[in-house]
């Protein structure tokens, strides 16, 4: 049966691109994920093409375009190893420094690319880091990442050393079941990290006080409730929650009071979200291999991509984030590296 909607879905799509058609609001916004941009503007000349990477040997590139030529004509370098090289990509954050960190759970580490001072670097907690999956990091740099195989929430500092796990200050119980998505407040210093099992997203301290619980435990389908969520992105005064097991987006203020709704034809664990500079919402879709982008009233703005493995093709697209910078990176997750955009206007 699932197919058969997707396949309904894809027909919808092709036609709205047809006729160039576009629809305002939630309901219309899932007959429209393919359609084009209203105001005309093609989706490749908003997503500009960047640079790729997947190892340590991309940091030194001096230029990504002539690099990756090169790498055609001549082949390779097979010096990389294993543990300097993507395996199964999963998130992706940058810092104040304009570092990247990308979550692996191949190889149960955490990739620091910086490319403004050529260096890669990795974190790993020994039997601490099991399945890192989300990443965030607060104004002071530090480094934060869940680890749903442990049920922990693992701290870093900016140096990269292990700090301390946020739990309560006594005892060795954990506040999570199966924590996913993390976005932190940079204003409040504040901490959400979506408990995905227990449908809830948890509010905290940046000392690690539980301050709040959005959602309902066991879940459900009213607005401001959740069903497995796995995405969380803080747009100014809003919390934007990727309610995957309902299939949308939900946008709430700051006090965790509903506001809006997108309604989406298919969303997974694997589906990633992003917040622009504009509140523009991008959300992934891991089977057509295409990122949508909504205007956060929830009418669609435009789409991209397609399968394949060459610049702005995917295979697999996981988590997204989009950096002050006005660049958009992407992880490509089949394709085991990561793609990195500028976002016109």
């Amino acid at each position: 049966m699932a197919g058969v909607r997707r396949a309904i879905w894809w027909l919808v799509v092709c036609f709205l691109i047809e006729v160039g058609g576009s629809a305002q609001g939630p309901e219309a916004a899932t007959a429209t994920a393919s359609s084009p941009s209203g105001n005309g503007v093609k989706p490749a000349e908003r997503l500009l093409f960047v640079r790729e990477f997947s190892s340590a040997h991309d940091v030194s590139r001096a230029h990504p375009v002539l690099d990756r030529t090169l790498d055609i004509i001549a082949g390779q370098k097979t010096n990389e190893t294993s543990t300097d090289t993507l395996q199964m990509p999963y998130a992706v954050t940058t810092d104040e420094g304009h570092r990247v960190f990308v979550t692996d759970t191949g190889n149960r580490k955490l990739h620091v690319f910086d490319f403004e001072r050529s260096t890669y670097s990795f974190l790993e907690g020994n039997d601490r880091l099991q399945r890192p999956v989300g990443v965030a990091t607060d104004h002071d740099r530090n480094i934060y990442v869940t680890d749903p195989g442990t049920g922990s929430v693992l701290v870093y500092d900016a140096q990269g050393k292990f700090r301390r796990f946020l739990k309560p200050s006594k005892g060795r119980e954990s506040y999570f079941e199966g924590p996913w998505g993390i976005a932190i407040d940079k204003k409040s210093e504040h901490i959400y990290v979506c408990d995905s099992p227990r449908h809830m997203i948890i509010v905290l301290d940046k000392n690690g006080r539980v301050l709040d619980r959005l959602g309902r435990r066991g879940g459900g389908t009213a607005q401001g409730e959740f069903r497995f969520p796995t995405q969380v992105v803080i747009a100014g005064e809003e919390i934007v929650v990727l309610d995957s097991g309902n299939s949308r987006i939900q946008i709430l203020d700051g006090h965790g009071r509903f506001r809006n709704e997108i309604h989406l034809l298919y969303a997974d664990k694997r589906s990633g979200l992003a917040v622009d500079e504009d509140y523009n919402l991008y959300v992934s879709d891991p089977l057509f291999s295409q990122i949508y982008v909504f205007h956060r009233d929830g009418r669609l703005l435009y789409a991209f991509g397609q399968a394949g493995t060459r610049a702005g093709m995917f295979a697999g697209i996981s988590g997204m984030w989009a950096d002050s910078a006005r660049s958009l990176y992407v992880v490509d997750a089949q394709n085991k590296r990561v793609q990195m955009f500028h976002i016109n206007r």
